[in-house]
């Protein structure tokens, strides 16, 4: 066997192929840390158009990346010159190059990127590309001056000079409006958690060395370890009016950190050398998030994706239950099928769509582009895409199978005992809101109905303020998170605010118009009525009772010109990914209100 490792690597094709490919993930990396650390400027700047701008081509990078290194790949070797064997020693010297690398485990993802672009995909196996990691991504070091993570000591310097030094160490290039009362806020929040009258000695707290930038916020992530406790936190460093900073609040419950990193948010921009150990701190504060969604959530979606269809292969071979259809109202548009045992649904576009779908399958495929590059403000879910996903047929059920085969007979192949679909979308399950919303009148659970649709409405209008119109506003379209969070996860109709042009339905001008079966007055492409939204909304009375309560300005055209011309104007609203309660300045306002001081006198 050692006598023969030296023969197998005897080829000098295959070792430049792999290192043309890791050139290209190199080249990518560089390309996509360099707009991660741009993100510092941007928020110093409030330059909030251009980080959104900037996020939004970051997210290209690795398929543009990808396509370059096939190019050169394909202009350099002929199909006779690329053998098995050649493949075979392509990644054997491929593994030798990522020795010492910062990123491995995303080099061999783009490495399979890579391959799966120019093999066939039988030649998706061990052999040939990364099914499973080769190399290690434990303690891998970082260069002395950026480790993943600072350590301070409360015990020794007190925790008020602790966070104190924390936030200056990130050395923003803008001033704090009152860093010493924001520190006391946070601090005093803090020692309620960690419990000051009882401090270990080695007490510490540990913070990632750099920021995390979303939206208009960047946001400290650490956690304090106290003995053999560890408490995790976040502080939101945010803008004022003035354009001074302050921080926001301080987030220690599990909960609400969870909601920060949610599937449904746009990706952080963080300048990570050594990305695995950023996944690494962030899962010892959220231990029950796969790492597949960490990753994602860090900008890295593609490796995101290979890690979830590791988590997804491993599933299947550890589970029985057959591949079914979800429940719910069937769409005209997609067929939506889970494993039940799987918290994920899989969405096929259907080949044609009855009337009165007027869409195209290339037109819905544009509007899930549009989402993944889109804010998504905690009300649109992800979407994962693959091509060429295999599924056992012996799991399949039946039913499911030929309604595939009927309406999207171009993405459907049998091959052996395995199911072929050649394009297919993977989201978070939720429970539909009209099922949510069903279930809760039958068991006369009005606090659900209220939370369900006070929730759908919220939704709606923070969607609004991100630039996104619905367009089919039906409850069935939203669906309900663990986190009893209200989230569209129907994208074929959406458009963008400023698109669309909202209107009023003009008087009839006789009893003939007031009869009439057709509209007497013109309706263009884009034109919408919000008065009309009430005819397939509010038919529960139940329902209709909370939405007049809570959102019946959704109703009239006047709020979502409103909407419309704020964003024409280039206002970028904020939305929080946390409870607006939680936040300083909304206890101080608190404290400081009439009402709140009679009742405390």
């Amino acid at each position: 066997m050692t006598a023969a490792f030296p023969k197998l690597l005897s080829s000098q094709i295959a070792f430049d192929i792999a290192r043309t490919i890791l050139d290209g993930f190199d080249k990518h990396y560089r390309l996509f840390r360099a707009t991660s650390q741009a993100a510092k400027r941007h928020f110093e700047q409030g330059a909030w158009q251009l980080q959104q701008t900037s996020l939004r081509e970051r997210i290209a990078f690795y398929d543009k990346r990808v396509h370059e290194c096939v190019a050169i790949l394909e202009d350099e070797y002929d199909d006779g010159e690329l053998t098995d064997a050649v493949w075979r020693e392509v990644k054997l010297h491929y593994i030798g190059l990522l020795t010492d690398h910062k990123q491995p485990e995303l080099a061999e993802t783009f490495f399979n990127s890579v391959c799966c672009n120019i093999l066939h995909r039988t030649y998706f196996h061990n052999d040939f590309i990364f099914v499973r990691p080769v190399i290690s991504t434990e303690y891998i070091e970082t260069s002395d001056l950026a480790p993943s993570y600072r350590v301070y000591y409360p015990a020794a310097d007190g925790l008020h000079y602790t966070l104190k030094r924390i936030v200056t160490n990130f050395q923003l290039a803008c001033p704090f409006a009152d860093l010493d009362r924001d520190i006391g806020l946070v601090e005093s929040r803090l020692q309620d958690v960690f419990g000051p009258e009882n401090l270990e000695p080695n007490h510490q707290v540990q913070v990632l060395a750099s920021l995390f930038y979303r939206n208009k916020g960047a946001y400290i992530i650490g956690k304090g370890i106290n003995g053999n406790r560890e408490y995790p936190f976040v502080v939101p460093i945010l803008h004022n009016r003035k354009g001074q900073l302050i921080l926001d609040t301080v987030l220690f419950d599990p909960a609400l950190i969870t909601v920060l990193f949610s599937f449904t948010r746009a990706y952080f921009m963080v300048d990570m050398e050594v990305p695995s150990g950023y996944v690494q701190f962030v899962r010892s504060l959220l231990p029950k998030k796969p790492r597949s969604e960490i990753y994602t959530m860090l900008g890295l979606q593609k490796h995101g994706k290979s890690l979830f269809y590791r988590d997804y292969l491993h599933h299947l071979r550890h589970s029985s239950d057959r591949i079914e259809a979800a429940p719910g109202i069937k769409g005209l548009v997609m067929v939506v099928f889970a494993l039940p045992s799987f918290p994920y649904v899989f969405k096929v576009i259907k080949d044609f769509f009855p009337p009165p779908k007027e869409t195209t399958p290339a037109l819905v495929r544009e509007k899930y582009v549009l989402v993944k590059n889109h804010d998504r403000v905690g009300r649109m879910a992800d979407t994962l895409e693959y091509s060429n996903v295999a599924f056992p047929r012996s799991r399949f059920d039946d039913d499911l199978l030929a309604e595939l085969k009927s309406v999207a007979p171009s993405l459907i192949e049998e091959d052996d005992d395995q199911v072929i679909i050649r394009h297919v979308y993977i989201e978070r399950r939720m429970i539909p809101l009209n099922i949510w919303l069903s279930s809760a009148e039958q068991r006369g659970d009005d606090a659900a109905i209220e939370h369900g649709i006070f929730e759908y409405g919220n939704a709606i209008k923070e969607l609004v303020r991100a630039n996104i119109f619905p367009g089919d506003m039906l409850y069935k379209n939203f669906g309900v998170t663990r986190h009893g969070r209200v989230v569209f996860y129907d994208y074929d109709e959406i458009e963008y605010i400023t698109d669309c042009n909202f209107r009023t339905i003009p008087l009839p001008r006789n009893e003939e118009d007031e009869m009439a079966a057709e509209p007497w007055y013109p309706i263009g492409k884009h034109d919408v009525f919000p008065e009309q939204f009430g005819t397939f909304l509010l038919g529960n009375a139940n329902v209709k009772k909370y939405f007049m309560k809570y959102h019946a300005d959704l109703l009239s055209a006047a709020y979502w010109q409103g909407c419309k011309e704020r964003i024409l104007a280039g206002q970028i609203d904020d939305v929080f990914p946390y409870p607006q309660q939680l936040r300083f300045s909304y206890q101080a306002q608190l404290l400081n209100s009439p009402t709140v001081a009679a009742q405390a006198a």
